[in-house]
């Protein structure tokens, strides 16, 4: 079977692997759509050799359908439409105790710890399944996993009906916490300064301040009567972004970081003292937040449509690469089926 090898940094290629099966407690699945997000970028460019070795497979926001079922396993037949958790935890440390499994202390990431979705098939534990409804594309449904990022951020932000919010960076994961604060009820303003993704943004509903040329804190000030937004989330990775984030937030208002900040920042403390901030963290997803995104992906609620910008055959994996590395896209997704990987050879 062809899968995607990551051989170190800049450079991704197709090979030919031995089949895997099921075995007890197992499922094997072909995943029909896989996307790329920004961590899979920075394994791609080599920033994260530490925890990805050369050889190693990658990818885990996909879709795609079961094609055997190991022993011991129970629920799950072939055909049937899936998507997969990819996080397998201890169960027996402090984290997983106490019910946080999510960020156990020894979290096995599929896609960066263990072998991802960028193959034709991937076998899996079976409890890390999550049941796709059949009516949906699967191309839309490999949108499932970056959702459950967005759903579990505006969860841990605690967003409500009437808030303000602001989020800083509309790349693809800002503009989802984006859609689902909307869902919620909230009242929703983007700064951004890629004029591509500004104009994807206000193509959806959203107002949007060019970071590069207008101030967010005069656009906040103005927009909030100098109160201030209830939450903000700092989407952006950029020193600049947790600055505008801070600055915008109302008495008691509430940061909630997303982006991952592989260096320490400055940060105004004073500003959290003044205004009794609250600073949260958001890493990944519980199962319920994955299973609220299958319901608002496959109800329509999410615009599969405009953030998916391009598709590209497994065979031709680098370019997809290259091309999320060159901006001026949202979403790219890789189709693993086997007639879709054939067709890249031509």
């Amino acid at each position: 079977m062809r899968a995607a090898t990551y051989l170190g940094a800049g450079r991704i290629v197709v090979t030919e692997l031995g089949d895997d099966p099921p075995g007890a407690g197992q499922v094997q699945i072909e995943p029909a759509y896989t996307g790329i997000c920004g961590t899979d970028l920075h394994i791609f460019h080599g920033d994260m050799d530490g925890r990805v070795a050369p050889g190693a497979v990658i990818g885990h926001e996909t879709a795609g359908r079961v094609v055997a079922v190991g022993p011991e396993v129970t629920g799950w037949r072939p055909g049937d439409a899936v998507t997969v958790m990819p996080l397998r935890a201890c169960g027996h440390c402090p984290a997983c105790v106490a019910g946080h499994g999510h960020v156990c202390h020894r979290l096995v990431f599929l896609g960066i710890d263990a072998p991802g979705a960028l193959q034709e098939r991937w076998t899996v534990p079976a409890g890390l399944l999550v049941r796709l409804p059949d009516e949906l594309p699967l191309d839309v449904a490999a949108l499932v996993e970056p959702t459950a990022v967005a759903v579990h951020d505006v969860f841990r932000a605690g967003v409500a009906p009437g808030d303000r919010v602001l989020v800083v960076g509309g790349g693809p994961i800002g503009l989802l916490i984006a859609v689902v604060a909307r869902i919620v009820g909230a009242d929703v303003r983007i700064t951004e300064p890629d004029p591509y993704r500004v104009e994807l943004a206000r193509n959806l509903g959203f107002a949007v301040v060019r970071a590069d040329h207008d101030d967010p804190a005069a656009m906040v000030e103005a927009w909030t009567g100098g109160a201030g937004v209830a939450v903000a989330f700092e989407a952006s990775g950029a020193a600049a972004g947790i600055a505008t984030a801070i600055e915008a937030l109302a008495v008691r208002g509430r940061l909630c970081l997303v982006a991952i900040h592989a260096t320490p920042r400055e940060v105004n403390l004073h500003r959290f003292f003044w205004r009794e901030l609250t600073l949260v963290g958001a890493r990944l997803y519980a199962r319920a937040d994955f299973e609220r995104a299958v319901e608002l992906v496959a109800g329509g609620m999410i615009p599969a449509g405009a953030l998916v910008s391009a598709i590209e055959p497994l065979q031709r994996v680098r370019r997809a690469f290259d091309m999320l590395a060159a901006g001026g896209v949202m979403k790219v997704l890789v189709d693993c089926r086997h007639d879709a990987a054939a067709a890249g050879d031509a």
